[in-house]
């Protein structure tokens, strides 16, 4: 079993930056994806932005692209969601996933069942 831990929630006004860990140490899979999701109060859970490693390619919502990325840090295992120009609309809880499973590789990267270990979940608050 994959233990994935995010962080980096909190409260910001609108406008402003947060940026959420998932500490994907005990994946290690030399070929990989992570994939960001939010799920707001009484709404389903939402693709946000994904990454799969194998290609180097990267996944974004609509609704947050040019505002949001997913950056990487190979070393530790850790990718990140650096969330720039929130808006209240982005309060959510979000979630990492991890161990995509669907081919072809990053056509269901806002599925939730493309993806076979989910972290707990971060809060954040844009006001």
């Amino acid at each position: 079993h994959v233990q994935l831990v995010e962080s980096g929630g909190g409260s910001v006004q609108a406008g402003g930056s947060l940026r959420l860990s998932c500490d994907a140490s005990r994946y290690t899979y030399s070929s990989y994806c992570v994939g960001w999701f939010r799920q707001a109060p009484e709404k389903g859970r939402e693709g946000v932005a994904s990454i799969y490693s194998a290609r180097s390619r990267t996944y974004y919502a609509d609704s947050v692209k040019g505002r949001f990325t997913i950056p990487q840090d190979n070393a530790t295992n850790t990718v990140y969601l650096q969330m720039n120009s929130l808006k209240p609309e982005d309060t959510a809880m979000y979630y990492c996933a991890a161990d995509c499973v669907l081919l072809p590789q990053g056509s269901y990267w806002d599925k939730l069942h493309e993806y076979n270990f989910w972290g707990q979940g971060t809060q954040v608050t844009v006001s």
